[in-house]
């Protein structure tokens, strides 16, 4: 008998338990190292990278909040700290967009986006460290296909 055995709703199966808990270990293992190579490097850790990469790609430099915790996993408490520590780093400035000056963009300025650059020189090795040079290009290819398929 398993956990659910009394519960009537849906539950997974064996296969996909264990798809999950290799997944969630997977993922905490490479993000984990990954971390590892950016304090090795003297880099900031990896939100950073992810914020200025979001405000990198957007049009102007520039994003709402709301917009980058939306494109980010960073919940809302966690990005206002986050958002203050890359402005006192001077890689990113706040700007008021109305009248009241409730309404708020983050830019990234050219401190950030050289910052971004020298990060994703260590994130790019780690990528490859840790999940490339672990697979195949075909088996590369064939866990992208499977996790798109989880959108």
């Amino acid at each position: 008998m398993n956990d659910f055995s009394e519960n009537t709703e849906p539950h997974p199966t064996q296969a996909v338990t264990q798809a999950w808990i290799g997944l969630m270990r997977a993922q905490r293992r490479v993000l984990q190292a990954i971390e590892v190579d950016f304090k090795k490097a003297g880099l900031p850790p990896l939100g950073w990278y992810d914020v200025l990469w979001e405000l990198v790609q957007a049009d102007g430099g520039k994003l709402r909040p709301f917009e980058i915790e939306s494109r980010t996993l960073l919940a809302q408490y966690n990005l206002s700290r986050l958002i203050d520590r890359l402005e006192r780093g001077g890689l990113v400035r706040r700007e008021t967009f109305d009248a009241d000056g409730r309404g708020l963009w983050v830019v990234v300025t050219d401190e950030g986006r050289a910052m971004r650059k020298r990060m994703w020189q260590v994130y790019s090795g780690s990528i490859e460290t840790h999940l490339g040079a672990k697979l195949s290009a075909d088996e590369a290819q064939e866990l992208a296909r499977l996790l798109g398929k989880l959108r």
